[in-house]
Parts: structure tokens; C-alpha cells; sequence
């Protein structure tokens, strides 16, 4: 064993004992995500499945256990004894675009195609993504606490130092191993934003967070969804009305009163309303508002035909005016009136 991956697994360790102290000794888990502990307990159990087969020599074997235990513990931590702390609402990064892909993956690009070498190599490529979701949560918080960022400084460390030992590895061993270190530059590389503001900011004791701008995009983002959400019930709210109106208008054979509801509901977010039907318990309802209403239109089309016919024949065209063209709804208010 070389100094570097010693380093690198002393630093490994290092990260996990600071993680398990901030949790512990604060007895809160917040700012850390847990998606991405989750990610590095899969990590270690897949990657050392091997752990009672093959013996490399007493230090592997309890770093095997030490990494599997410890990333299993931080787990239980974070979603049992202290999951009053943990801040679910911050950490929506959606782990599952992770995991199918690099699945799928380590199926198609490994150096074995067997069980134990696959699930290897699915480790290896989910460890170099696995802090995406902590990474997303700092962002959508704007900042975090300083211990925090010591142990992602570590964790980051950790693999930093790894590669310098596949290179050293290569020079004075010739093993070469492309699938970890290219999974490993990813992982860096996912890391150098962090290190920056880790040593600009942190080392000089000033709290990691992001610049204003950064920050004003929530707020930003934040108002563009509620715009975006009252508009969708509004539209729900007129499609109702323009139900139960045109059935109304319909049934006392008002039809002025039926084309004007019909146009109402031809003038909504067409995008807006195909998107609530799978929101929650009112897509039954508003399935069942937009069938009638298509009904309705298509039905307040015969009328008006019928109507234009039987004046055309009996030649009392000036007993009946209509203007109306509900095929095409941006050209105005379509309007049918009796005048005698």
C-alpha cells in the first residue's frame, strides 16, 4: 500500500467520523441529505459483497466493515432516531436518475460479466455521483454549516487523493484501472466548485454560502410556480362555471348564454388544464367537465345549424342573426341572439 491511498482512506474515514459526530453530538441531522447517505450505504454493500470470499489482508477487510457499518449507522441516524431533524423538504434530488443509469451501465461496461464484478462496478460508478443530492441541497439552502463542510471536504479529499494513487499505481506498478479512474475524475470534478469556496471562504472563517445572485433565484423560482399555480385553479375554477352555465343555458334553451360559456371555456389554458387532470382527487371531475364541454360545443354546432336551416326554409333569415364561429376562438365573442 502506498502513502497515497492510505491518505486517501484516513481522509475517507475522517469524513465519516465527522459526519457521525456532527449528527451525534448535535442530535440533528439538518443540512445533511439523506438521499445521498442512502446512496453511499448502497455503494459500500454492493461494492463489498466480497468481503467473505475473498481476503485480501485484516486492514481491507475491517475498512470493508468499517465503511459498510458506518454508512448503514449514518442511515439508521438520519430516517429513525433523529428523523424529526431531518429536512425532507430541501433534499428532493430524485436519487433514482442515478441509480437506473449507472445500473444500466455497469451491465454494458465492466471488466467481468458476473454478478460480484457488476455490483462492483455499480459502485463504483454510483460513488462518483452520489453526492450530487448533498450537493443540490446546499444549493436549494444557499448555504451550509461549517462542519458540513468540513466532512464533504474530506469526503472530496478522500477520492483526490485515490487518483494520485492510480497514478502512482500505474508508474510503479502498471495496474491501470480506466473504469475507476474516470469514475473518479467525475467525482472530483463534481467536487472543484465545493473546494473553491471551501478555501475561500471556509479556511478563512467565513461561513460557505452562495453568491445573492444565487440565492435570488429561489424567491424567483419560487414566484414563478405560484403564478403558475393560481392560474391552474383559476382555469379550474372557469371550467367548473362554464359547465354547469352551459348545461343550464342548454336545458332552458338559452343559447347566447350556452355559446358564450362554451367560448369562456375555449379561451383557457388548454396546457394548463391537461396538466391538472393528473393532479390529486379532482381528475375525475375535470375529465368529466372538459367531455361535457366538448359535448356541449359540438352539440350548440347542430343547434345553430338547425336553427339557420329552419329560418332559411320558412324565409324568415332577418327572424334570426347569428355570428358565431366556435371553431376558431381567438377571433372574438361569438354571439347567437333571437330578435323578432
Amino acid at each position: 500500500m502506498n502513502l497515497f491511498r492510505l491518505s486517501g482512506d484516513l481522509s475517507h474515514l475522517l469524513a465519516i467520523i465527522i459526519l457521525l459526530m456532527k449528527i451525534w453530538k448535535t442530535r440533528s441531522c439538518a443540512g445533511i441529505s439523506g438521499k445521498s447517505q442512502i446512496l453511499f450505504a448502497i455503494v459500500f454493500t454492493t461494492r463489498y459483497l466480497d468481503l467473505f470470499t475473498n481476503f485480501i489482508s485484516l486492514y481491507n477487510s475491517v475498512m470493508k466493515c468499517i465503511y459498510i457499518g458506518c454508512a448503514l449507522f449514518t442511515v439508521y441516524l438520519i430516517y429513525m432516531k433523529f428523523k424529526a431533524t431531518y429536512d425532507g423538504n430541501h433534499d428532493t434530488f430524485r436519487a433514482e436518475f442515478l441509480v437506473v443509469p449507472v445500473g444500466g451501465l455497469a451491465f454494458l461496461v465492466n471488466h467481468e460479466f458476473t454478478p460480484l464484478e457488476i455490483l462492483w462496478t455499480f459502485s463504483i460508478y454510483l460513488e462518483s455521483v452520489a453526492i450530487l443530492p448533498q450537493l443540490f441541497m446546499i444549493s436549494k439552502t444557499g448555504e451550509a454549516e461549517t462542519i458540513t463542510t468540513h466532512y464533504l471536504f474530506a469526503l472530496g479529499l478522500y477520492r483526490a487523493l485515490y487518483l494520485i494513487n492510480w497514478v502512482w499505481r500505474y508508474y510503479n506498478e502498471g495496474f491501470f484501472d480506466l473504469i475507476a479512474i474516470v469514475a473518479g475524475c467525475v467525482q472530483t470534478i463534481l467536487y472543484c466548485d465545493f473546494f473553491y469556496l471551501y478555501i475561500t471562504k471556509v479556511l478563512k472563517g467565513k461561513k460557505l454560502s452562495l453568491s445573492s445572485k444565487v440565492k435570488l433565484l429561489d424567491p424567483a423560482k419560487s414566484q414563478v410556480f405560484k403564478s403558475y399555480h393560481y392560474q391552474r385553479v383559476d382555469d379550474i375554477l372557469d371550467l367548473k362555471t362554464c359547465t354547469n352555465g352551459d348545461k343550464e343555458a342548454m336545458d332552458k334553451k338559452d343559447y347566447e348564454k350556452a355559446v358564450a360559456n362554451i367560448h369562456r371555456y375555449l379561451c383557457l389554458d388548454e396546457n394548463v388544464i391537461k396538466q391538472s387532470v393528473n393532479i390529486g382527487s379532482e381528475s375525475t371531475s375535470i375529465n368529466a367537465s372538459l367531455e361535457a364541454l366538448k359535448n356541449a360545443r359540438q352539440e350548440m354546432s347542430r343547434v345553430v345549424s338547425e336553427q339557420f336551416d329552419i329560418a332559411v326554409r320558412s324565409g324568415n333569415e332577418a327572424d334570426v342573426a347569428i355570428d358565431v364561429d366556435i371553431e376558431q376562438e381567438n377571433e372574438g365573442k361569438p354571439q347567437v341572439s333571437n330578435r323578432k
